[in-house]
């Protein structure tokens, strides 16, 4: 893989689309269980290759006090079911469909397991988030955005 000397800054060169990213951030998480945002956020970055993306939520989940080996498994959560909630798992399945959505385009059994698993407004809440995550991790892998800068507020 070459690497390019010049990876353009979407913030600093549309900061438009950038800030209406953030909005979408903010709106798309409303009213889920923030420990659970944060895993579905860490699990689509894992899954598309953003150290960035996964370095911050990882630590945002630690600042909310989740613990290091719940993340440390996220890679091999089914293998790992114990330390994860019915509805995380559910949550988690719906995440590993969407963002590799040209695998099996979301089967009807794992859309149906999120649906027993969530109300009606919080799964769209939850597929708000799953798609928004995946929009940043394109950006952040795109732009080549380094983890370890990141601090929790």
């Amino acid at each position: 893989m070459s690497t390019s000397t010049r990876r353009v800054k979407l913030a600093n060169l549309v900061p438009g689309f950038y800030q209406a990213m953030i909005e979408l951030d903010a709106v798309s998480a409303t009213g889920l269980d923030p420990a659970l945002a944060h895993l579905v956020r860490i699990r689509a970055s894992q899954l598309n290759g953003c150290s960035y993306c996964t370095d911050m939520h990882s630590l945002d989940l630690l600042h909310l006090g989740d613990n290091q080996q719940r993340i440390a498994l996220l890679p091999v959560w089914r293998e790992s079911r114990t330390f994860y909630s019915q509805q995380e798992q559910a949550a988690l399945e719906l995440t590993d469909a969407i963002t590799l959505i040209s695998v099996d385009h979301v089967p009807d059994d794992v859309y149906d397991l999120a649906a027993k698993a969530f109300d009606d407004k919080d799964l769209a809440q939850l597929i708000a988030l799953i798609v928004t995550i995946n929009a940043w991790t394109r950006i952040g892998v795109t732009g080549r955005m380094e983890p370890g800068h990141y601090k929790p507020s």
